[in-house]
């Protein structure tokens, strides 16, 4: 059995699935904010759940915000800032009484969809979250790409590439710079864009519904989310040229990208071939625990 969880700023998801990828169990938990050791029970209480429920043990894998740093082994870059400094893999180790694999939660989406996915006709994936945060990962030839700092993908927090006028230097991020891509194309930055230029306090899913019904500000604030958007994968896709890119997390479920991204990259690749194909996941919510599950066969 292969257990895996994906630990959100919202919610901890936990999946047990067979060897064949079918799934034996699943349980949804709120996430305790703000509470470093809160997670770290609710993380145990899902587990012991899971090995009562199937009457099997497992390996267990994690998909969580932000990565381990190689350094000091502490969690770095973490949107769920309170577990940021924090010896989570040892703290986990102990807790659960095994090793457990680690990996950013973008990392362990991209590898769902790249193994039995969206993505998986394709040697070369960039996978994208866009929800609350801003990540990536890079799969080739069904492996994670990782690099000695374990930031690979992490094209959330680079500038916005071609900004215009009126988008520079962008607001301030949380990891301490200005103008990150968080910033510009979160749903929390969506919902943000559309206040500043209307004066109105809705969520991106609202935005989302509006714009069905014909509403202009709305349709004005998702094309300029859209280009945002488009810019950012046009210059992963000049540094790693991926054969797709996949998108995840809440705004991914919005059908309009998949009509308009394809055609506002293009302008910018470097490149006489300016296609560019970008999928939803075919497992959708349950891609980041599913691809969780998944780093025990990597």
């Amino acid at each position: 059995m292969r257990i895996g969880i994906d630990l959100g700023g919202t919610k901890i998801s936990l999946i047990a699935l067979d060897e064949a990828g079918q799934t034996l169990f699943e349980r949804r938990v709120d996430t305790p904010k703000e509470d470093y050791h809160g997670t770290i029970a609710a993380l145990h209480q899902l587990v012991v759940a899971a090995k009562n429920a199937t009457g099997q043990d497992g390996t267990i894998g994690i998909g969580m915000p932000g990565s381990l740093s190689p350094r000091t082994g502490l969690v770095q870059n973490g949107n769920s800032t309170w577990l940021n400094g924090k010896a989570f893999q040892t703290d986990l180790d102990q807790a659960l009484q095994c090793e457990v694999r680690l990996a950013n939660d973008a990392n362990c989406f991209a590898l769902s969809e790249a193994i039995d996915g969206a993505a998986s006709p394709y040697q070369n994936v960039f996978g994208v979250i866009i929800g609350t945060g801003c990540g990536g990962a890079l799969v080739v030839g069904k492996k994670l790409i990782n690099g000695p700092r374990n930031i690979t993908g992490e094209w959330g927090h680079v500038p916005l590439p071609w900004a215009l006028p009126d988008e520079h230097p962008g607001s301030p991020c949380w990891c301490g710079q200005r103008g990150c891509m968080e910033t510009f194309v979160s749903g929390p930055a969506l919902a943000l864009d559309h206040f500043q230029k209307t004066g109105e306090q809705i969520t991106a899913q609202e935005l989302h519904q509006r714009s069905l019904t014909g509403d202009e500000a709305a349709l004005a604030s998702l094309s300029r989310h859209s280009s945002r958007l488009a810019r950012g994968l046009a210059m992963v896709s000049n540094i790693f040229d991926p054969d797709v890119i996949v998108l995840g997390g809440g705004l991914s479920q919005m059908p309009h990208l998949y009509e308009q991204l394809p055609a506002l990259i293009a302008p910018y690749l470097f490149t006489d071939d300016r296609r560019a194909v970008v999928v939803a996941p075919l497992h959708g919510d349950a891609s980041g625990v599913r691809g969780a599950a998944w780093l025990w066969n990597r």
